[in-house]
């Protein structure tokens, strides 16, 4: 008979080589966690296979996708719970806000921010049971202006405020929600399609600026291999800043800069402000404190 894994689990989606769940399915793995990492075809991630971490093919954009993966992880696990789940596959969409295709907007919105919603849906008494953490890897783009990025930028920002409340709703259960406010880091977002603009567009004259702006995140942009780990060593536990780490059971931070120009926009946004004041408050106004014996049944 096998013995059992004790090791902390953790899923990542959208690891394909080249981008950020790849390089943070090596550095979770290289802290000796158990990695769960997703694809959309296992054919793109074998080498992540060979480097003893288990892939599982996963369509984030389809229900039927999500809940087969939670199956197969429920075995995989023995029901041990989900010690992490990492929010990372996400989709890009340069075009300027007037020249937008509606049908391609709801695409963006369907991987960036619903299938996440679901994600944390299905895999919530996994997380529960383990006192899990989920991390959602976001973007500077949901809290600066990026000029032609409105659409991936309105996404982004609506999962800092999913992710925000989401954080507060599940602090009875233990569960720990973080978000990484993420800079310009390598991977291959913007390769896939090239994009022009209409004909028509009022944007025209600055074509040449459009046309640099699909590979901009690019420019700078910090090493994925770094990102990951740097991300990697602040959300395991233990982690946080001095004194905190002396005096709270779990000093861990809820938002995390990381990546090109990352740590500017901090400053700049006023981003040292954020506290917890508002997730105390609704908790109290709310009485979810009430919630921290009850029990929660596994489906």
């Amino acid at each position: 008979m096998a013995a059992k894994d004790e090791r902390k689990t953790v899923l990542i989606t959208g690891c394909s080589p080249g981008g950020i769940g790849h390089a943070l399915a090596l550095s979770f793995r290289a802290r000796g966690l158990r990695v769960l990492a997703t694809a959309r075809t296992t054919d793109k991630i074998n080498d992540l296979a060979e480097n003893g971490i288990e892939t599982l093919p996963l369509e984030v954009d389809s229900d039927e996708s999500i809940v087969s993966c939670s199956k197969s992880i429920e075995k995989l696990t023995g029901g041990r719970g989900l010690d992490f789940l990492v929010n990372n596959a996400g989709v890009s969409y340069v075009m300027p806000a007037l020249d937008i295709n509606i049908e391609d907007a709801k695409k963006i919105f369907d991987v960036n921010v619903f299938a996440i919603m679901r994600l944390c849906q299905v895999f919530a008494p996994m997380l529960i049971a383990a006192r899990g953490t989920i991390v959602m890897i976001g973007s500077l783009g949901a809290v600066i202006p990026y000029v032609f990025g409105s659409v991936y930028n309105a996404s982004k920002a609506a999962l800092h405020a999913y992710a925000n409340t989401l954080r507060v709703e599940l602090a009875p259960f233990d569960v720990k929600v973080i978000t990484i406010v993420s800079g310009g880091v390598k991977s291959n977002i913007s390769s896939h399609v090239k994009r022009v603009l209409p004909e028509d567009s009022v944007y025209s004259p600055l074509e040449q600026n459009y046309v640099r702006r699909q590979g901009h995140s690019q420019e700078g942009a910090m090493l994925n291999k770094a990102y990951a780990e740097s991300v990697v060593k602040q959300v395991l536990p233990g982690s946080g800043p001095w004194p905190w780490t002396w005096l709270l059971r779990d000093a861990r931070k809820r938002w995390i800069w990381e990546g090109n120009k990352s740590w500017v926009v901090y400053f700049l946004s006023g981003g040292y402000t954020w506290t917890g004041v508002f997730d105390w408050w609704m908790t109290r106004v709310f009485q979810l404190w009430k919630l921290k014996k009850q029990k929660v049944s596994r489906p």
